[in-house]
């Protein structure tokens, strides 16, 4: 749904199925196909760790760390190569890092009064 949007917003004429999955773009900010990809990639990621702390409240870095995981095998399967570039791991890793860290915010934020929840104990 993101990567729809993104394509409307940068009006681009195809509409590609792999943009999710798409490594293969050539990295150049001039290029509108990769930051379609990179825009999309980002705010999925961005809303997942919304959804994540709405749905889940608790390890919601357990569940980003399985859903990027789960997307670079499919990404492998879909590409039918694994991804060696290097801007697609560092879009990855940056979108990782912010799905962690805006659903462990929000989670800690609105269960906080929740005497069940604890943000250091073990789960």
């Amino acid at each position: 749904m993101i990567a729809s949007v993104c394509f409307g917003a940068f009006r681009l004429d195809h509409f590609d199925g792999l943009i999710p999955f798409d490594f293969k773009t050539e990295p150049t900010e001039s290029n509108s196909k990769y930051l379609v990809n990179l825009l999309s990639l980002e705010l999925t990621y961005f809303c997942s760790g919304l959804l994540f702390a709405a749905v889940v409240r608790r390890r919601v870095w357990d569940y980003a760390l399985t859903v990027t995981l789960l997307h670079v095998a499919i990404t492998s399967l879909v590409m039918l190569e694994f991804p060696m570039v290097w801007q697609w791991w560092l879009a990855l890793g940056s979108g990782l890092f912010l799905m962690i860290c805006n659903g462990q915010l929000i989670a800690y934020f609105t269960c906080q009064s929740d005497q069940s929840y604890s943000s250091f104990s073990i789960y």
